[in-house]
């Protein structure tokens, strides 16, 4: 091989190397838009929340607060983190989340608690596929998986607590 040949082999490899780290780079930003997303219908769920909260007794709320609130909220809490974590691993640019408003009372404490749940499940079909990812394990990192996992744990179970809620809601 002439030494031509062998600057020119060597330069292909360097395009195809800075052309797979790009290529990662975008991966790893797929992952954070989608692991956003699911965030923000978490957000969305604990706004709803807020909004079925603020309209309930005492008792009533601390019910809410127990059976659903909390779980969703230490999901949310945990999507976030998982989330500023790896885009930090990997120097990517991150954000912020902003708590969406809840919408109008007049959706009543049952239309909050339906939206919520509708969120949750919205969320977790999302961590779901991005779990099943093949992206997900290509350019992901026992960090981000162990994340996703204790998100999707932390709601599971909220959809059945809700309908129990709603089933006892006002007796």
């Amino acid at each position: 091989m002439s030494k031509a040949e062998h600057v020119m082999l060597v330069a292909q490899a360097n395009l195809s190397l800075i052309g797979m780290s790009y290529a990662e780079v975008e991966a790893r930003q797929v992952l954070l838009d989608s692991l956003a997303d699911a965030t923000n219908d978490l957000g969305d769920a604990l706004a709803s929340l807020g909004g079925a909260y603020e309209q309930l007794d005492d008792e009533q709320a601390d019910r809410l607060e127990e059976q659903l609130f909390r779980s969703v909220q230490r999901a949310y809490g945990r999507a976030q983190r998982t989330y500023a974590e790896f885009a930090s691993r990997y120097g990517l640019s991150g954000r912020e989340f902003a708590m969406p408003s809840p919408g109008v009372p007049s959706t009543g404490v049952k239309g909050f608690v339906q939206s919520a749940v509708g969120a949750v499940e919205r969320a977790d079909l999302k961590l779901v596929a991005l779990q099943e990812s093949s992206i997900a394990i290509e350019v992901g990192d026992v960090d981000l998986r162990a994340g996703l996992a204790e998100v999707r744990r932390l709601i599971d179970g909220v959809s059945q607590d809700a309908h129990a809620f709603l089933r006892s809601f006002g007796r």
